[in-house]
């Protein structure tokens, strides 16, 4: 079961909690304090149907993740996970299958129309900071730590999005060496080599993230999502695909009636009112 609240993410036994703190930006809080909000493959399985749900819901302009407590998401319930498995035999279909499950919240992040802000508090560890890589925009609190652990305990560094997201955030130089290393990336380096987009102190986090939403709402919905869209389109595209999608893209926009609204409030010297037509 999903929980979610009217204004804000309070007390609550539910792992994915869903809250307004703006009437257009959603929140979901990853809500396992106890456990720094450790991934369970429910809680996946829930955190990837709220997201699904979110990209379907027209209130919802930007979509707002973070972390309830100290931690923003310390990955896989690992000691959960081995106690769960102990005493019976995983096949790699079945063991495929959870990774696969793991994947697809980076894959909702990316599919949805909506810009998703991830606010990092404290650790973002494993599919946790795949979470955080995966999201359109960054902000760091000073506590916030990205941490590649997985080469730590035999497998690979590459998992739910991190090989092809980190490289093109910081740099394939940098992205081979936090990832072969597995050692820990502290806010201010995040924010100096570019993971982030800012780095607040921790008691301005949210009131920042909502104010990055806040900036984003003020723009033509179809122009948000489409920019959001050509972006992660033209990061895989040659130069040429990716002006001529540029330019089909650029002749929709024009073609919509907040273009026409949009001109039409600069001349005048006033705010918009966008209708998402």
């Amino acid at each position: 079961m999903i929980s979610e609240l009217g204004d804000t993410a309070g007390d609550t036994d539910e792992p994915v909690v869903v809250s307004w703190p703006r009437p257009s930006v959603a929140q979901i809080t990853l809500s396992r304090p106890d456990r720094l909000n450790a991934l369970t493959f429910g809680m996946v399985g829930q955190l990837s149907d709220t997201l699904a749900r979110l990209g379907a819901d027209e209130r919802a302009r930007v979509v707002v993740l973070t972390g309830a407590g100290r931690a923003f998401c310390a990955g896989l319930d690992l000691a959960g996970h081995v106690r769960g498995a102990m005493g019976r035999s995983r096949g790699p279909a079945e063991r495929l299958r959870g990774q696969e499950a793991f994947a697809a919240m980076v894959r909702t992040i990316r599919a949805i129309p909506q810009p998703v802000v991830a606010a990092v508090n404290g650790a973002a560890a494993g599919a946790g900071m795949a979470l955080a890589l995966a999201a359109d925009v960054r902000l760091a609190a000073v506590s916030a730590r990205f941490h590649v652990a997985a080469v730590k305990i035999g497998l690979s560094a590459g998992e739910c999005g991190i090989s092809y997201h980190l490289p093109r955030h910081v740099g394939s130089s940098r992205a081979f060496e936090i990832m072969l290393t597995g050692r820990p990336v502290d806010a201010a380096e995040a924010e100096r080599i570019g993971l982030v987009s800012r780095m607040v102190d921790d008691a301005d986090l949210l009131d920042s993230a909502l104010e990055t939403a806040e900036a984003v709402c003020a723009n033509s919905p179809f122009a948000v999502a489409m920019t959001k869209k050509i972006m992660w389109a033209n990061l895989d595209a040659g130069f040429t695909p990716a002006i001529e999608l540029e330019n089909r893209t650029q002749i929709l926009a024009a073609m919509t009636a907040d273009s026409g609204e949009a001109m039409r409030a600069f001349v005048e010297k006033r705010q918009p009112v966008f209708t998402g037509e």
